[in-house]
C-alpha cells in the first residue's frame, strides 16, 4: 500500500472514531436522563407539588416544567404551586408554558417571589390563582428584542396584547390592565382601578399591594409556607421537583455566550485536526465541544437528534472531500449540512447565523496561529517516536521523482485532479495544479516532491 493511501486511511479511521464518539454521546446520555426522570417520578400519594421557575423563560424551562407537571400527575397531587422569579425571556416559550398550565387538570397557584415581569407575567396569568410576595412586582410585559430594545412591529405587539388580555380574562381579571402592561402605543385609562392613566410610551408594572387590590392576585404572602397555609394544605407533604443536573447543564449551555464559546472550540479543534494532521487534544476538545452544544439544545428542547445527525454527516462529507477530491461538491454539501445542523440547534436562525459567523472568524485565527507555530504538538511529544528516518541520514522512503521535472508525457486516465500519465515510458501517478485534464492529453511535469508529481496540460499554442 502506498504511503499516501496509508495516510488517507489513517486520517479516515481517526475521524470515524471521533464521529462514533459523538454518536455514542447522543445515544447514551439521553437514555441515562430518561432513566433518571423515570426514577424521580415514582408515585408519592396525595401531596402538594412545588415547582420553582426561576431565571430566563426559555425552551429549557419549558421542558423542565413539562417533566415536573408529569411527575405531579403521576403523584396524584392535590395542588401545584409554581414559584416564579423571572425577568422574562422568550415569548414563544412563555406561550408554551401558558398552554400547559391551561390544560393542567390539577389546580395551579403561581407564587410570585421577587419579580414576574414580561413573559413571567403571562405565565402567572395562566395559573388558577396568583399569590405575590410582599414587595414583589408583576407587569412590564412589552415585547423587546435580545438587546432589550422595544419591538415596534404592529403584528407582534397585537399578538402579544391578545395573548395577555385573554390570559387575564381566564380568571376574571381586568384585560385593560394587561393591555397597559404590554402596549406602549396606546393610552389606557385605569382611573377606576389604579386611579391613574397609563400614557403613550409607558408600560404598567404593579406592586403586590396594588395587584391584590385590583384583583390581579388573590393573596399576599411572605413565604412558600404561608402560601400553603393560605391554600389550606398545611398538613400535606410538599414534593419538591428539583431541576436535574442535565437540565441545569442545558440551561448553562443555551446561554448565548457559552454557545459561541463551544462553537469556537469545536470549529478550531476540528479544523486543526483536518489541516494539521495528527489526532490529539484539539480534535478531542473539538468533538466534545460540539457534542455539548447539540446536547444542550436537545435537552433544552430546541432541537431533536436531526440537528446533530446533520452536523455529523457534514463533517464526514468535508473529510471525504479532502481525501477523495470531488471538485468541491462534497465540501459544499458538507458545509451546508454543518451550518444547517447548528442553526437548527440554535434558539432561532438569526442567533444561529450570528454565532456561526463569530465562531468561524475566531476559530480561523486560532487555526492559522496553531498551524504556523504547531506548539500544540508538544503536549503529545512524550507519546511520539522522536527518531526520524531522513534522506540526509541515508533513508529513502520511496523512489524520488525529482528527475521528472521538465519531462513531457501523455495522460492515460482523466486527471480529476489525480490520475495517471505515461512519462519516459513509465506509468506515473500524477496530480494537476488544481484543474481537470482529459484522457490522452499532453502534459509536462512542473514539480516533484517526494512521491508527488505535479503536471499541467500543454496547450496547443505551446
Amino acid at each position: 500500500m502506498k504511503t499516501s493511501d496509508r495516510t488517507k486511511n489513517a486520517t479516515l479511521m481517526r475521524w470515524v472514531v471521533s464521529i462514533l464518539m459523538l454518536a455514542m454521546f447522543f445515544i447514551l446520555v439521553p437514555t441515562t436522563i430518561q432513566a433518571e426522570s423515570k426514577e424521580a417520578s415514582k408515585g408519592y400519594g396525595p401531596a402538594i407539588v412545588h415547582i420553582p421557575l426561576k431565571g430566563d423563560v426559555d425552551p429549557a424551562m419549558v421542558k423542565y416544567l413539562a417533566r415536573a407537571l408529569g411527575e405531579a400527575e403521576e403523584a396524584h397531587a392535590e395542588h401545584i404551586i409554581i414559584t416564579l422569579n423571572t425577568y422574562g425571556g422568550r415569548t414563544d416559550s412563555a406561550a408554551e408554558i401558558g398552554e400547559m398550565l391551561r390544560a393542567e387538570s390539577i389546580p395551579v397557584t403561581a407564587f410570585i417571589e421577587g419579580k414576574a415581569v414580561s413573559a413571567g407575567t403571562y405565565i402567572a396569568l395562566n395559573a388558577d390563582s396568583i399569590v405575590m410576595q410582599e414587595g414583589s412586582t408583576i407587569g412590564s410585559a412589552a415585547v423587546v428584542d435580545g438587546s432589550g430594545k422595544l419591538i415596534d412591529n404592529p403584528k407582534t405587539i397585537s399578538y402579544w396584547v391578545d395573548q395577555m388580555s385573554e390570559a387575564a380574562k381566564l380568571n376574571g381579571r381586568d384585560p385593560n390592565v394587561a393591555i397597559a402592561m404590554v402596549d406602549p402605543r396606546v393610552e389606557v385609562d385605569l382611573t377606576s382601578t389604579l386611579g391613574k392613566v397609563i400614557t403613550v410610551g409607558d408600560v404598567l408594572a404593579i406592586s403586590a399591594t396594588d395587584a391584590e387590590r385590583i384583583g390581579y392576585s388573590e393573596h399576599t404572602a411572605s413565604t412558600l409556607d404561608d402560601v400553603i397555609a393560605w391554600l389550606g394544605y398545611s398538613d400535606r407533604d410538599v414534593i419538591e421537583v428539583e431541576v436535574s443536573f442535565a437540565e441545569q447543564l442545558s440551561a448553562f449551555i443555551l446561554h448565548p455566550a457559552v454557545s459561541v464559546i463551544l462553537l469556537i472550540i469545536g470549529f478550531a479543534g476540528i479544523g486543526i485536526e483536518i489541516f494539521v494532521p495528527g489526532f490529539g487534544l484539539p480534535g478531542i476538545l473539538g468533538v466534545l465541544a460540539m457534542g455539548l452544544y447539540f446536547f444542550g439544545s436537545y435537552i433544552g428542547g430546541l432541537a431533536g437528534m436531526e440537528s446533530a445527525i446533520l452536523f455529523i454527516v457534514g463533517i464526514l462529507l468535508v473529510i471525504l472531500e479532502l481525501i477523495v477530491p470531488a471538485f468541491g461538491i462534497l465540501g459544499i454539501l458538507g458545509g451546508g449540512a454543518i451550518i444547517t445542523g447548528i442553526i437548527l440547534a440554535a434558539p432561532n436562525w438569526q442567533t444561529g447565523l450570528i454565532s456561526i459567523a463569530i465562531a468561524l472568524v475566531i476559530a480561523t485565527v486560532i487555526i492559522v496561529i496553531f498551524s504556523r507555530t504547531k506548539k500544540g504538538r508538544t503536549i503529545w511529544s512524550k507519546f511520539v517516536l522522536r527518531e526520524k528516518l531522513t534522506t540526509e541520514e541515508g533513508f529513502v522512503s520511496a523512489e524520488l521523482k525529482s528527475s521528472l521535472v521538465g519531462q513531457q508525457g501523455i495522460t492515460v486516465t482523466p486527471l480529476r485532479p489525480a490520475g495517471t500519465a505515461i512519462i519516459n515510458n513509465q506509468r506515473v501517478d500524477v496530480v494537476t495544479e488544481g484543474g481537470f485534464v482529459e484522457n490522452k492529453r499532453p502534459v509536462i511535469v512542473v514539480k516533484a516532491e517526494g512521491t508527488w508529481v505535479v503536471v499541467r496540460e500543454i496547450l496547443s499554442n505551446e
